[in-house]
């Protein structure tokens, strides 16, 4: 079963033999592992205090820094994920077995820029800056569920191919 990406032949597996080398022997896969979590307790801390914000008319300035913090790290994991898809697959962005992930990561992208804009222009009250962060925090959710499904993917298919699942990572 072969899969189409940006007119690209997508092999059944997720990584080729070559590839799964290059991902095991790069820093860049050790450096997303350690971002992902990273990125995804700082998204909790600050989704907390956006709905304290939006209950109780509180605490704007901290849900403010927390959701810049979110998009710096945000910003960082992109571009080291983009480091290690060259790594990887020999292109920065849209490898076949990561393309609709890309593509909505760039949505996602977009909506947390959008917010530092809105912000920094003074274009939106503080009510509409948040619910423009929470807009750009379920794009998030939904992007970490793609990769997370494709990290199971990697899983599964290194548990088919001989390859202990504990040496997989995405």
């Amino acid at each position: 079963m072969y899969g189409h990406a940006a007119g690209k032949s997508v092999p059944p597996g997720l990584y080729t033999p070559e590839e799964r080398a290059r991902r095991d022997a790069t820093i860049w896969t050790t450096i997303q592992g350690v971002l992902a979590p990273v990125q995804f307790v700082v998204f909790l801390i600050s989704l907390a205090l956006v709905i304290r914000y939006l209950w109780t008319d509180a605490g704007y300035v901290a849900a403010t820094w927390s959701i810049v913090i979110k998009t710096l790290v945000l910003y960082t994991i992109m571009v080291t994920g983009a480091i290690w898809e060259k790594i990887v697959f020999g292109q920065y962005l849209f490898a076949p077995a990561f393309f609709w992930e890309d593509v909505f990561s760039f949505a996602v992208i977009a909506l947390h820029t959008a917010y530092l804009w809105a912000l920094f222009a003074g274009a939106m009250d503080p009510v509409s800056l948040m619910w423009l962060a929470l807009a750009a925090y379920a794009a998030y959710v939904i992007n970490a569920v793609q990769f997370v499904l494709k990290l199971r993917a990697a899983r599964l298919q290194a548990a088919t191919s001989s390859v202990p699942p504990s040496e997989v990572t995405a």
